[in-house]
């Protein structure tokens, strides 16, 4: 067995015009935020947000029909859509996934070592007789999990929306067919949560860059459009295959526990606390994340996120919060102070995550 090469079997279609596509993904469901000109990145807050901390769920903006905190004011109202891009025509399209009930597979071709085989595939041994000569991408890894479940290759489905990226990579749209399976985000590089390497998962907590937007030449980011490919336009039901990989490598909530058994006084575990004091812990060092939106640089930043990611897993681990709902704190946090190194934020807090599970944060320790 070895790895095919990306075939490029369509040329990207001429992209529409942002406000264009705004529109159009508006009408069909799907809400939409601008991104600031040029850039992959959401387009700033207002100046009040930007000089004073609070999260999104507090902001004001969106109430007066104003964009803020990105992802957090995509809308679907045609009359907001049409002010925004008219105020700045050169604005890019981006779209909430979580609210569009979008799962979308974010493939990358970046030019990057190629990791052990075990982190290729998570949680699917490769075989050392398999060879992997020419692996170099998410296009490859892709196909071989694909391969593996004896499935087509995503990356050739013709049936959904497609998107060519500037850099090389492909953005695979797809509607979860049951919304009330909450898929979450994540980065084909972590080590804890991840499809396939560089196979990013785009879904609740994150946007899409949409097809029409286009960007500037930045620091990584390459110059160019965000091009449709083939004739499908439209999202597709997310494949069953791909469902249960996703379910398989932890991007959904675990079942709830079953009810145990009743047991004597003496054997019964604790009940857990509340999560108030735990949360009460953890608010301080989101505070100080959530602070640095007002310094570009010298903020420490990256030294912040990590103590309170690593604070928030000894939490979790203990048992006075969910990691869902944390890591969902701290993403919006993270992302509101540095809304262009979504990937960086999330690897970092997946990373500080995990290594502060280890050692589980008891508050009844602190106390006494």
């Amino acid at each position: 067995m070895s790895v095919q090469q990306r075939s490029d079997e369509h040329r990207p279609a001429a992209g529409p015009a942002p406000v264009q596509a705004a529109r159009w993904l508006a009408a069909r469901g799907l809400p939409v935020h601008p991104l600031a000109p040029g850039r992959k990145t959401p387009a700033a807050n207002c100046t009040d947000c930007r000089d004073r901390s609070h999260p999104p769920a507090d902001c004001h903006c969106h109430a007066a029909g104003r964009w803020c905190h990105g992802w957090h004011s995509a809308t679907t109202d045609q009359t907001l859509i049409t002010q925004w891009w008219e105020h700045e025509p050169a604005f890019g399209v981006g779209v909430a996934c979580g609210p569009a009930d979008l799962v979308v597979l974010d493939v990358d071709a970046h030019t990057t070592g190629v990791p052990d085989r075990g982190r290729l595939l998570p949680g699917i041994p490769i075989p050392d007789q398999v060879n992997l000569a020419g692996l170099a991408s998410g296009y490859d890894t892709l196909a071989l999990l694909a391969a593996y479940r004896r499935r087509p290759d995503p990356a050739n489905d013709t049936g959904t929306l497609r998107v060519a990226t500037p850099s090389g990579g492909l953005h695979i749209w797809y509607r979860n067919p049951h919304p009330t399976v909450r898929y979450r985000s994540s980065t084909g590089s972590s080590t804890k949560t991840a499809l396939a390497w560089q196979v990013d998962i785009r879904a609740h907590g994150s946007y899409i860059v949409a097809p029409g937007t286009r960007t500037a030449a930045h620091g990584t980011t390459r110059a160019g459009h965000y091009r449709p490919l083939g004739s499908c336009r439209e999202p597709a039901p997310l494949p069953g295959w791909l469902a249960a990989e996703l379910t398989r490598t932890g991007h959904t909530p675990p079942p709830p526990a079953p009810p145990r058994a009743r047991q004597h006084h003496a054997d019964r575990a604790p009940a857990p606390r509340g999560a108030e004091p735990a949360l009460a812990l953890l608010h301080p060092h989101l505070d100080t994340i959530t602070a640095c939106a007002t310094t570009p640089e010298g903020a420490a930043f990256t030294e912040k996120l990590n103590r309170a990611a690593y604070t928030a897993g000894g939490l979790c681990a203990a048992g006075h919060l969910d990691t869902d709902h944390t890591r969902t704190l701290l993403t919006d946090a993270a992302h509101h102070a540095r809304p262009h190194q979504i990937r960086r934020n999330e690897t970092i807090i997946d990373a500080a995550l995990t290594a502060g599970a280890r050692r589980p944060l008891h508050l009844k320790d602190r106390h006494e």
